[in-house]
């Protein structure tokens, strides 16, 4: 996993929380490196695991919503980070269908090693989008939150449904984005 994802999330508790409340999370987690990061290196998805279960013990937070949080968090740096990636598709259907052929094409030219879920995209119609994330990793949560922000963000007026195909384990998911239907 991208060391960018690491240092993030630990900059996310941060500024939740505090630099002891960081450090305390990394000594609970036992990590190999002590918490060490850098933003172009890689490591083990299994570490991100331990900090994600160390936070949730100490905030009473579940980790579903620590990383729907963090998804959040990551598309507000993203959208600072890589600006040219969201004036390419404004309206956020459109960027959202663009993850997979633009967004992550880009993202592969920067980390040519990164691991990245997929999203197959349809539209049933022009106000609809059908994403279907597959990742090995299961990070379903995280990539519930990037949806989120980027409608949330574009002052959407859309739901979001979520279906587990992976019998919970985050690994298929289908998400499902809807017009919001209102009764003015």
């Amino acid at each position: 996993m991208k060391g960018m994802v690491f240092t993030e999330f630990l900059e996310m508790a941060e500024s939740r929380h505090s630099a002891d409340y960081v450090d305390a999370i990394i000594q609970e987690a036992a990590l190999p490196n002590d918490g060490a990061y850098t933003a172009v290196g890689t490591y083990p998805a299994a570490e991100m695991g331990c900090l994600l279960k160390a936070y949730s013990r100490r905030s009473g937070l579940a980790p579903s919503a620590i990383l729907q949080s963090f998804g959040e968090h990551l598309y507000g740096r993203f959208r600072e980070q890589y600006p040219a990636f969201f004036s390419a598709a404004p309206e956020p259907l459109a960027f959202l269908e663009s993850v997979d052929g633009y967004i992550h094409v880009g993202v592969r030219k920067l980390y040519p090693d990164a691991e990245l879920p997929s999203f197959q995209c349809h539209r049933p119609n022009s106000d609809t989008l059908v994403m279907l994330y597959q990742s090995s990793r299961g990070l379903a949560d995280l990539a519930e939150g990037l949806i989120r922000a980027c409608l949330a963000g574009a002052g959407s007026r859309h739901t979001l449904e979520r279906e587990d195909l992976s019998g919970g384990a985050g690994t298929t998911v289908r998400f499902t984005i809807r017009p919001t239907l209102h009764d003015d």
